[in-house]
């Protein structure tokens, strides 16, 4: 049994949600939302909440799924309604970052400029080497911000690199002078 699966999820005010055949819709006050749930777990959308269950019992696997599914739909009706946005730091000296348009442009230290196209569906901003995030797709916000900071991983001694805002970053030491 899954615990997050149980739950039953609330529908906010001013969200709509329609099911069809296995395809799933949010729509708020920040977007909408679309996704396909194939599988054997049905989904059930009352007034007020939806609430899903397995087609049959003790599959691991279809467990697993019960919870996933029930995650991405919160995360849905979460996201057209608040949005989600995460944080980049980029600290080292001559880094630097500026949103043009749909391409964030960095300096990253090496002997060329990183141009990264930003995905439809996200807003993006940079100000003083701080990058926001934002969308009302969760994945597609950590997707995007996971690939920018693998492009320049905090470096354990002095902390260059990109970290999240929340990110502690444990230092090293570094050679002692003799």
């Amino acid at each position: 049994m899954s615990r997050v699966g149980k739950q039953t999820i609330e529908i906010t005010k001013g969200t709509e949600v329609k099911l069809t055949d296995s395809t799933f819709t949010a729509k708020g006050p920040k977007g909408s939302l679309t996704r396909n749930f194939p599988g054997d777990i049905t989904i059930h959308v009352n007034e007020g909440n939806v609430t899903l269950t397995p087609n049959h019992e003790g599959d691991r696997t279809l467990n697993a799924l019960w919870g996933t599914y029930a995650s991405h739909i919160k995360n849905m009706i979460k996201g057209v309604n608040e949005g989600f946005a995460k944080k980049l730091i980029l600290e080292g000296v001559g880094f630097k970052s500026e949103v043009a348009g749909k391409v964030l442009k960095l300096a990253l230290g090496f002997s060329h400029g990183v141009n990264v196209d930003i995905p439809e569906g996200l807003t993006v901003t940079a100000e003083k080497n701080v990058i926001t995030v934002s969308g009302t797709d969760k994945e597609m916000v950590g997707q995007f911000t996971a690939g920018v900071r693998a492009m320049k991983k905090p470096e354990p001694y002095k902390g260059k690199g990109f970290h999240y805002d929340d990110e502690v970053i444990r230092r090293k030491q570094g050679k002692k002078a003799a």
